[in-house]
């Protein structure tokens, strides 16, 4: 009978038949043999977009605490975080058209950040890329990255109309990933694992990844709103993850030397240049997602929060020209300080 087990193991382990149900889906997810690692050269030449729960509770808009996605955009070249995402369970396809704003849009300076977190007191180099994009004075020290091509999974938000709409007004190559194979877009995986060790983890209202991993109550510890949650990750991308070395990201003058995200994006951009590929603000506001609403006495009213301006007042109580007779408003979800208007002179 030791002998029968012992042929059985062996027979078992060679077709990767034992062991527990997560190393069985990792090696049905690993591509056959032999296979390459996924290669990017330039910035924005490979960017890989995905969503995933993040494990903390928040205070949503209408109080109640609850569950969050993150949803993020990665360059393949520097391991730069280009856009991230904090949203109410159930990622929407104008969520990841946001992305795609966000990726090409230099990230301002909050108030609060520490001024060392200024892209002019970083590695990238300022002042030559301030002379060719004025957008970056000011700027947090996030690269500002145009990507040639996406690299989506299979979900409804990442190949829905209105994104692929999004992706070919910026004349952006989409590339969805083999289904069921985890190795094609393994680089954002392990960067969400990161996020969870090094962000997560320390946010108050922390869930972990299964109940031994958290605390008691958990759901009495949050509180932070979605915009605080939102804040405090864009804060930590900038401060910590576009700092720390990466093993993956090595100077080829010095092979021995791990670089930063934003060190790779330094040295990639002297090789390859930076061309500014700006978004003019049209069109910027035609990716944000779009509301019908009246214009009443007393301005625009949506999502409890009421938007009014002196440019309204010949509309006021007027329905527009469309076939409901409302108005078509633009506004980012992540910043309720102001909306766009489509007027019949413009924005």
């Amino acid at each position: 009978m030791t002998t029968f087990n012992r042929l059985v193991h062996a027979l078992a382990d060679g077709h990767g038949l034992l062991g527990s149900a997560a190393q069985q889906r990792r090696r049905t997810s690993r591509p056959a043999p032999p296979f390459t690692p996924t290669v990017a050269l330039r910035p924005g030449e490979l960017v890989m977009l995905d969503s995933t729960p993040l494990d903390v509770l928040v205070v949503l808009a209408d109080g109640v605490t609850g569950p969050v996605e993150l949803s993020i955009a990665l360059d393949v070249a520097t391991r730069s975080i280009c856009a991230a995402v904090v949203r109410p369970v159930g990622t929407r396809s104008v969520d990841a058209a946001v992305l795609l704003a966000q990726m090409v849009t230099p990230m301002r300076m909050r108030a609060g950040w520490e001024a060392a977190l200024a892209m002019s007191r970083s590695v990238i180099p300022y002042e030559r890329l301030v002379s060719l994009d004025a957008r970056m004075e000011g700027a947090a020290a996030r690269p500002v990255i145009m990507p040639e091509t996406v690299v989506v999974d299979q979900g409804r938000v990442f190949v829905s109309g209105s994104f692929i709409a999004a992706c070919e007004s910026l004349g952006v190559s989409v590339q969805p990933a083999p289904p069921a194979n985890g190795p094609a877009k393994g680089h954002v995986e392990r960067t969400f694992r990161t996020i969870g060790d090094r962000f997560s983890q320390y946010v108050a209202g922390y869930t972990g990844s299964d109940v031994t991993r958290r605390g008691t109550r958990v759901e009495d510890e949050a509180c932070w709103t979605l915009a605080q949650v939102q804040d405090l990750l864009d804060e930590w991308v900038v401060a910590d993850w576009q700092h720390r070395p990466h093993t993956a990201l090595r100077h080829p003058l010095a092979p021995k030397l791990a670089l930063s995200p934003n060190e790779m994006w330094a040295a990639l951009v002297g090789a390859t240049g930076y061309v500014p590929v700006s978004l003019s603000a049209d069109d910027y506001i035609e990716l944000m997602p779009v509301k019908r609403v009246a214009v009443n006495d007393y301005g625009i009213r949506f999502d409890y929060r009421t938007y009014d301006h002196k440019v309204l007042n010949p509309h006021r109580g007027y329905r527009s020209a469309a076939p409901d007779g409302r108005w078509e408003v633009h506004h980012n979800p992540y910043d309720p300080n102001q909306i766009w208007v489509r007027l019949p002179t413009g924005w």
